[in-house]
């Protein structure tokens, strides 16, 4: 009996629903046995040759459909008061001992299921999907973009809480998407008349193809991670936790710092990670994306990437946020047309990069063949990524490389200006945020390679206006020997800011750049205020120099605005900015490029650095945005695109020049003076091209 009890308390501490559904089925087949027995062995009228077979099934019956008790009692008026008292006893004691408490335990059982559901608490079965840990503000743009890949995708996302809240942002950013891209179907269809609009309209219909699930828990426990099937998933995403969720001004400002040391948690995540994909059970070819932002975590993902990182069964790419976002702005700054290219080219839609696995053993006489027979695609430069080699392109559709289009003649020529050189940049700095060391190391970088040695006039000037405590923290920009002035003033001095960039371009002859930089070190209420308000400032300097003067070109000024909500996107292009630049969605897009083919980190790493190496020569590749009228010594007649790839290559690598004149140089797309921007996808032969004076080519060169 002592065990028996024992074993009784184990029971109901450690599964107590069993327990109880164990005993309501107990007491209920002894209750069905017991009435069965009285019932047959009665012998009263109505029951004198009822088996106990018959009697255990009017029991049930009864039971179940109080009504069937005409089975036992034909007749009440002849039938005894007994056994009328036992039957009316068996319905209302197994009423409420079966049906009551069976469709209670089951109600229960059910609401239980669906909670624990909704927790996460049971095993998600799939495979071939997208996992993503922790959230942060660039999160919902790596839900996003996968809306352009071609076939359904799912993702499983863990996180510590706000699940609904996270749920409700998803919803949002799908839905914008969806209505803006379907909008924009609808209005090409209208033009093209009712059977062909229809058809188009059928045809082009932008659906949602991403089904999100969303887990609520600890990204550090092994069992969770199974739970979402960690071990079969295509890409594992760790971000960053996001901090600027905090009320109190001094906790975000302390968690700043020490994020700024170092992200532990990023590191103990990777770990955990690691330790599943690469075990033997897991799916091969796992890819891990890390956003890392300093160089102690960097230092220690690499450590990790040594002990764990599995030949062909999990790689780990780390994916510097910081540096690549710095040297985005910069190049932004300095060339603001490249803007509008790269929103096209780090996305999953219209033409974007893509690679093959391919060694060439030389580039020039590979893309020589590739354009005279495929004009579907435009081939960039061979790279080793992670010991392979890789080619790489530019096209609407992996299937383009495979295209043949057959050699086609064409006697177009352009003549190129062999001394070409970056014209003088002028760039104002207005404001902060946790990237202005690293914009600064790309203006370096760009200094290096297009500063002319034998001249004393540096290739830009720059001017920084911030507050008085964050120019003390850059220990006022003295390493930057092309930042020539420093203003400290903070939001508030209107009059400071606005001479300030007044005298800047009335001194200044060439067209200037306005960097607007949005602080990312605020409370969520307080995100890009400071840059909204900058950019108020901007705009009215603008119209003002437009009163005064008529003849005032306001394209003589870029603004380039960083903003990190997305929502503020359109308060901004209201006043008329072209060069709105969502930084976390940059980073977002590329991660979910890279989770579909790392090597392409690699590949984004060299367009992004300029060479600081330059007077051995110019090995790295950039995209530029270079001016007609100075790129070539006369205007291009008017062609297809595919006639201006080619004559532009051609003419780049022409073996009567130079070795050191030589510039390997494909025609990307093209600006034109009002921002309408043109990228070279799907047939380049349907692409007219007229270029002018004022247009500039994006192009894909060395220098």
């Amino acid at each position: 009996m002592r065990r028996i009890k024992e074993w009784l308390s184990v029971q109901l501490a450690k599964n107590p629903g069993r327990v109880v559904l164990f005993a309501i089925l107990l007491f209920n087949v002894l209750f069905f046995l017991l009435s069965a027995v009285v019932i047959s062995n009665l012998s009263l009228t109505g029951t004198e040759g009822m088996s106990f077979l018959e009697a255990a099934f009017c029991t049930i019956t009864m039971i179940l459909d109080a009504g069937c008790i005409q089975f036992v009692i034909s007749d009440i008026g002849n039938s005894g008061v007994v056994i009328a008292v036992v039957c009316l006893g068996i319905i209302l004691i197994g009423m409420i001992a079966f049906t009551g408490s069976v469709i209670g335990y089951v109600t229960n059982y059910i609401s239980n299921f669906i909670e624990h559901a909704n927790e996460g608490n049971r095993k998600l079965r799939i495979s071939g999907h997208m996992v993503i840990l922790n959230w942060n503000t660039r999160a919902s743009e790596i839900v996003n973009d996968l809306l352009y890949c071609p076939s359904r995708q799912k993702v499983a996302i863990l996180v510590s809480g706000r699940k609904n809240e996270i749920e409700k942002e998803i919803e949002e950013r799908l839905s914008d998407t969806i209505s803006r891209e379907n909008e924009a179907v609808h209005a090409e269809a209208k033009k093209l008349g009712f059977l062909r609009g229809l058809y188009h309209w059928h045809k082009n219909q932008f659906k949602r193809n991403v089904t999100v699930i969303i887990r609520e828990g600890d990204v550090f426990s092994a069992k969770q991670l199974r739970d979402i099937s960690l071990e079969r998933a295509k890409t594992v995403i760790i971000l960053g936790n996001d901090i600027n969720d905090r009320v109190c001004k001094y906790e975000l400002r302390e968690n700043q710092e020490l994020l700024s040391r170092g992200n532990s948690q990023t590191v103990k995540t990777l770990m955990q990670v690691s330790d599943i994909t690469a075990a033997d059970y897991s799916d091969d070819d796992q890819k891990i994306i890390v956003e890392v932002t300093d160089d102690w975590t960097l230092e220690l993902v690499d450590k990790i990437i040594k002990c764990k990182q599995v030949e062909g069964k999990c790689n780990i790419v780390p994916v510097r946020v910081n540096k690549v976002l710095g040297q985005i702005l910069s190049q932004f700054s300095l060339m603001p047309e490249l803007n509008l290219a790269y929103k096209e080219l780090f996305s999953n839609k219209g033409a974007t990069f893509y690679l093959e696995d391919k060694k060439v053993d030389d580039d020039v006489s590979y893309t020589k063949e590739l354009l005279r027979t495929n004009n579907h695609i435009i081939p960039l430069t061979s790279m080793e990524s992670q010991g392979k080699w890789h080619y790489y392109y530019v096209g609407t559709s992996e299937k383009d490389i495979r295209k043949v289009c057959g050699p086609k003649q064409s006697d177009y020529s352009v003549s190129l200006n062999r001394d070409y050189w970056m014209e003088r940049k002028n760039i104002i700095i207005l404001g902060h945020n946790s990237k202005c060391e690293d914009i600064m190391e790309g203006f370096c970088a760009f200094r290096a390679e297009w500063n002319r040695k034998e001249c004393d006039t540096e290739i830009m000037e720059i001017v920084v206006i911030d507050e008085e405590r964050y120019l003390k923290k850059m220990n006022y920009y003295e390493k930057y020997p092309f930042v020539v002035k420093k203003v400290a003033a903070n939001i508030y001095d209107r009059e400071r800011i606005c001479a300030t960039i007044e005298e800047f371009v009335l001194s200044h002859e060439e067209d200037t750049s306005i960097l607007i930089l949005s602080d990312d070190s605020v409370i969520n209420e307080e995100i890009d205020a400071n840059a909204l308000a900058n950019l108020i400032y901007v705009q009215d300097i603008i119209n003002r120099k437009k009163e005064e003067n008529p003849d005032f070109d306001p394209a003589s000024i870029d603004v380039i605005v960083e903003i990190i909500d997305p929502k503020h996107h359109d308060i901004v292009n209201s006043y008329s900015v072209n060069n709105v630049v969502i930084s976390n969605r940059y980073i977002s897009k590329m991660i979910t490029q890279i989770g579909e083919k790392e090597a392409l980190y690699d590949f984004y790493n060299d367009i992004l650095t300029y060479d600081t190496d330059a007077e051995n020569g110019f090995e790295s590749k950039e995209i530029y945005a270079k001016k007609v009228s100075r790129m070539f010594m006369e205007i291009p007649k008017k062609c297809t695109a595919e006639e201006l790839i080619r004559a532009v290559y051609l003419a780049s690598v022409d073996e009567r020049i130079p070795l050191a004149k030589r510039n390997p140089t494909l025609v990307l797309g093209y600006v034109k003076a009002d921002g309408r921007m043109v990228l070279f996808g799907g047939n380049q032969a349907a692409i007219e091209v007229e270029l002018e004076a004022r247009d500039k080519l994006i192009v894909f060169s060395n220098h």
